[in-house]
């Protein structure tokens, strides 16, 4: 049954599930810059730019919307001279839907002194707090690049976000990290809340019909604070939903916080899940009815030498491992990628070891379109009403019970 969902503002904008298996939606949400076909995967251009491709790449790899950050952009270089270069579509040579990020995630991961892996409730490495304070009125911080104080409010974060012009944006939230007591986490919650209402009274300000704003659900791994944020968020005329915070410290906890929060979602919304990207992951997403995930670890695990890898240990492969310095095959068969199709594991593994930025440039590509792959293969999926079928073809014998499982190993992630 197909249902629409009338964009807050009128404009170019629209949400239309076209198909089910179960609680997957097959979906078609409709922007400007054109429709993209969801389940979806967004790819992180954090500083308005995919590290080691081009838009052109990326593109040819598969992709079909990325995600920029308004806190990198603000402090470099200035939404303001973004948007005297045409916006960030322009700027970046982009031309493909786009969206951005509040900014709240970063300044207040930072602002706790810990990597963003302390979100999702992993303990990382202390890191010099550059927040100074959070008050009702907003976050108070200092720039990571010239030691600048900065100001955060939901208007100014709005604001931010209308200069860079990204198709979907997002409210001004805290993101609240897995440590903080039940009594912190209502509080914060509490004020998103309030955050949320100033972001939208600014945004329909603009009366913009180029832009649609996404709610954000908070509660941390609290299930009644979860379910009063999603009734929060449904009760107000957001065009979509994104579920943000702590999602727990295991596996489990962090699947049974998502399934919690969908059974209260507005069910005509895009439902995006920030911050998320393991293969097995995305399949628990999707089968409880998520239809759009965000997360650097693609591209960042390229860096690092490993490359997506279905089926094997971590869904990934290090090809900094000598075993592959004699390996003729490609990185995976099967794969279509320009990486796949001319490039042997032992020569990938040689451009690793060697630094030579093709090797690093060659795993993102790889990694991008492999990801792509698998959105269309759940898309197939659903269509076709055999989504297990999907899963167990691109994870084998992995077990439910490895959903949501980190995608960033022990690498740092910057977004949620």
């Amino acid at each position: 049954t197909a249902s629409t969902m009338p964009s807050v503002d009128g404009g170019g904008f629209g949400f239309e599930v076209v198909a089910r298996t179960g609680r997957a939606r097959l979906g078609r949400l409709a922007t400007p810059h054109g429709v993209i076909e969801t389940p979806a995967f967004i790819f992180c251009a954090t500083k308005g730019a995919i590290k080691g491709l081009s838009p052109a790449q990326m593109r040819a790899a598969g992709a079909t919307i990325q995600l920029a950050n308004t806190y990198h952009l603000m402090i470099q270089p200035t939404a303001e001279r973004v948007a005297r270069f045409g916006g960030l579509h322009r700027f970046m040579g982009w031309d493909g839907p786009l969206l951005t990020d509040s900014g709240g995630f970063q300044i207040f991961s930072m602002g706790h002194g810990l990597i963003a892996d302390e979100i999702k409730g992993r303990r990382g490495q202390l890191r010099p707090p550059t927040l100074i304070a959070i008050t009702e009125d907003g976050a108070t911080f200092r720039s990571y690049l010239d030691g600048r104080t900065l100001v955060l409010t939901p208007e100014r974060s709005i604001e931010i976000q209308h200069l860079l012009g990204a198709d979907l944006i997002v409210q001004f939230d805290e993101c609240t990290p897995y440590h903080v007591d039940r009594v912190y986490t209502e509080a914060s919650m509490r004020r998103s809340h309030r955050w949320g209402d100033r972001s939208l009274a600014a945004f329909r300000a603009l009366e913009t019909e180029a832009q649609a704003l996404y709610g954000i659900i908070q509660g941390g791994i609290y299930p009644e604070l979860r379910e009063e944020s999603a009734a929060w968020t449904a009760e107000r005329p957001f065009f979509g939903t994104a579920i943000g915070g702590s999602l727990g410290g295991t596996k489990g906890e962090m699947a049974a916080i998502v399934e919690t929060t969908m059974a209260h979602v507005h069910p005509g919304r895009p439902v995006h899940l920030l911050g998320i990207g393991g293969l097995g992951d995305i399949f628990a997403g999707v089968a409880v009815g998520i239809d759009s995930f965000d997360c650097v670890g693609p591209t960042r695990i390229a860096r690092h030498g490993w490359a997506l890898a279905p089926g094997e240990p971590g869904e990934r492969i290090n090809l900094r491992n000598a075993r592959f310095r004699d390996d003729p095959e490609p990185l995976r068969g099967g794969c279509g990628c320009y990486a796949c199709r001319t490039f042997s594991r032992a020569y990938l593994h040689h451009l690793v070891k060697a630094d030579e930025l093709l090797g690093l440039q060659m795993l993102t590509l790889h990694n991008v379109a492999t990801m792509s792959a698998m959105m269309a293969a759940i898309r197939a999926g659903i269509a076709a009403g055999d989504l297990a079928a999907v899963r167990a073809g691109w994870l084998g014998s992995e077990t439910e019970d490895n959903a949501f499982r980190d995608q960033n190993g022990s690498e740092t992630a910057d977004h949620r």
